[in-house]
């Protein structure tokens, strides 16, 4: 349940990351949350430790093909509705006219690309993101991936093998960030697979600490582990920041999974950890239609600082409402739906 709670806190270190993007540039030490796209790395470990969990034990029973359809029916309803949401702000964006530079054929073409999630980087405003219309499904192409892959081959894998894997995978995400830098990529046509390096490690170690029962019992409770796990969001650049980043991914995150899942829980904050993972996953795939338009705002319009932290701080309050929303009205409902029908055809 603490994971759950950990979860929620970095979708909205995401959240906050992607409206100071557009105010520093993402390697600027000015910026206090400069680091917050590493929530990506740590949202990939905790996946390979949830599916671990999950689905180690039953996988065999349920069989590959409703394995599929089961991860379909919890990930894809937000894909398609991040991918309208992406697309109404394109075109009623009130801070940026839609041209109709794009032509109807081309938009839909982009649309249907950002709804089945084909990685599609062809609008250069939006720096060729592999999808225009909601940049963060990058993540959910390689989550898809990573699904795909567990259950064809990392469901039969010996835990030996899995730690060669994740050793590889390591020396991997080490060459994608010294090259580039940093690990901020995976989102553009021209660091696509800089993003299979980072699930690759990621979610293997987190499989890997499932299956090694690395389970570490301690007492530092939710806020503690939230606390450790948002220094990793907010600790300065470095000179050798590629490091950095490489040693919070392979070493600092796996263990905060490993803390996560032996802590306890105060009955005052279960609530709160619940409702926290609950709305994880809708305020990640709603909040981009409107970071857009924050872009669009902040460029044209040049806010002070004074504006600029009220709308920042505004705005995040705000799309956790509308995300809660959505997890109500639309996404709690449709898979429940979709379940229920699945359940049908099985019986």
């Amino acid at each position: 349940m603490i994971l759950d709670g950990l979860r929620g806190i970095a979708a909205l270190a995401v959240v906050i990351f992607h409206f100071m993007e557009w105010v520093y540039p993402p390697d600027s030490g000015k910026n206090f949350i400069g680091h917050g796209f590493l929530a990506v790395d740590f949202f990939f470990c905790l996946s390979g430790f949830v599916i671990g969990y999950a689905y180690d034990d039953r996988l065999g029973r349920m069989g590959i093909m409703e394995f599929f359809k089961a991860r379909l029916i919890r990930l894809h309803p937000l894909v398609i509705l991040g991918s309208v949401m992406g697309l109404l702000a394109l075109l009623f964006d009130p801070f940026a006219a839609y041209t109709g530079e794009y032509g109807t054929g081309r938009l839909i073409l982009v649309f249907l690309s950002s709804a089945f999630l084909i990685p599609f980087p062809v609008m250069e405003e939006r720096a060729f993101n592999l999808f225009g219309l909601n940049a963060p499904s990058w993540s959910l192409f390689w989550e898809y991936v990573a699904n795909i892959v567990y259950a064809l081959i990392l469901y039969r894998l010996s835990r030996r093998y899995l730690v060669v894997l994740t050793v590889l995978a390591g020396v991997a995400l080490c060459c994608v960030s010294y090259r580039a830098g940093n690990l901020l990529g995976g989102w553009a046509g021209e660091n696509f697979w800089d993003g299979g390096a980072r699930i690759a490690y990621s979610f293997s170690a987190g499989l890997l600490i499932y299956r090694s029962n690395w389970v570490i019992k301690n007492r530092i409770g939710f806020i503690g582990l939230a606390i450790l796990l948002s220094l990793a969001f907010v600790m300065p650049h470095f000179e050798w920041n590629w490091v950095a980043e490489a040693m919070v991914v392979l070493f600092y995150f796996p263990l905060l999974v490993a803390l996560g899942a032996g802590s306890s829980l105060s009955l005052g904050l279960e609530k709160f950890c619940v409702f926290s993972g609950k709305i994880s996953y809708p305020l990640y795939m709603t909040h981009y239609a409107a970071i857009w338009m924050f872009g669009n705002y902040f460029t044209s319009s040049k806010p002070g600082a004074n504006e600029l932290f009220l709308i920042v701080l505004t705005g995040t309050v705000l799309l956790v409402g509308i995300a809660y929303v959505v997890m109500v009205v639309y996404d709690i409902p449709v898979r429940r739906y979709l379940n229920r029908k699945r359940q049908q055809r099985q019986g």
